[in-house]
């Protein structure tokens, strides 16, 4: 299937995907219901559920599945690594850790930006030791290595904020965002954290040339014109913006920002440059998906997007690093 085909594909999956959002539910509704809702020509009970519930929720999955895709598409390019993306190397960890102590001391309910942006802070502090460590290091094996000792140590700092938690609520409330949903989300929640995602996939997008020069190596790449200090840094900021704001809206959602360009690549002719746009299409259709699943599960508890994409997630990562030869240089 030829590139174009496979975009076309994919926007109209991710334009059915969210359709089927709208329409399915622990209260089922019909297609012309759901239209007439989203025409606003249907009953109040009916513009709730589709435009307060059900809408405001998929285009968040969407939009955060987006924003790990590209991001994870983007970093892969950067580093020339497949295995890399937010969640392996450690970013949406720190990015949680971050948020959480905002939800600790109580500093995100004085202000709603509060929250994306201590998790965008989180996100670049981490992007951009990964950067540093990839300038100085050559070894794939090493740079892995480092992304899941700094999950592990963000990981460890968090358990001692919710060991700390004042009282059971506040607990119940970090844990619930730790473990990643999009559940109650609604349109001022997305208000408040698109402009940095759409600000951080702005500058990807504009800098997606220099990763097809980067598959060339850093001599190479340089050689041909590439400002190799000005593409580390875009990538970073551009990476640490979506995952960040994606973080404050979701909480913490991991590998679904390896599946989608593993899946995407061969389609783009192994080009990091074109795989950022299908990959985040991917990633979202992924997410949105994965949360109409959610919803249907026949369980007491609505399991949480987290879980369910790590549960998918995690073996696909398995399987990736094992069909991947990893050499030490």
């Amino acid at each position: 299937m030829k590139s174009g085909h496979f975009l076309i594909v994919l926007v109209l999956a991710c334009l059915t995907a969210i359709l089927a959002a709208c329409l399915l539910g622990s209260t089922p509704m019909g297609l012309s219901q759901v239209i007439a809702a989203l025409l606003g020509q249907s009953t109040d009970a009916d513009n709730i559920v589709v435009w307060e519930i059900r809408m405001p929720r998929a285009l968040a999955a969407f939009v955060v599945g987006a924003a790990l895709g590209t991001s994870g598409a983007a970093l892969q390019g950067l580093l020339r690594n497949p295995l890399a993306e937010p969640g392996v190397l450690g970013v949406t960890a720190t990015s949680s850790l971050f948020a959480t102590f905002a939800l600790y001391y109580g500093l995100a309910a004085s202000s709603p930006f509060l929250l994306p942006v201590y998790a965008i802070a989180g996100a670049l502090a981490a992007t951009a030791l990964l950067a540093v460590a990839a300038i100085r290091i050559k070894s794939v094996v090493t740079l892995i290595l480092i992304g899941v000792g700094l999950s592990s140590f963000s990981a460890s700092l968090m358990s001692l904020l919710l060991n700390l938690a004042p009282n059971p609520f506040s607990l119940a409330d970090m844990m619930n965002w730790l473990l990643g949903s999009v559940a109650n989300r609604s349109f001022l929640d997305l208000q408040t954290t698109v402009p940095f995602i759409a600000l951080g996939l702005a500058i990807l997008f504009v800098t997606r040339r220099g990763l097809s020069a980067l598959t060339l190596g850093d001599e190479a790449a340089s050689g041909v014109g590439l400002n190799l200090h000005r593409q580390r840094i875009a990538v970073v900021l551009g990476a640490g913006l979506a995952t960040g704001a994606a973080v404050a809206l979701a909480g913490a959602i991991g590998f679904v920002g390896i599946v989608a360009p593993h899946i995407v690549r061969p389609f783009v002719n192994y080009d990091p440059a074109r795989s950022l746009l299908p990959s985040g299409l991917l990633a979202g259709l992924i997410l949105v998906l994965a949360d109409i699943a959610v919803r249907l599960m026949p369980t007491t508890t609505e399991l949480k997007l987290g879980v369910v994409a790590a549960l998918i997630g995690a073996p696909a990562f398995i399987w990736i690093a094992m069909q991947r030869r990893v050499t030490n240089d």
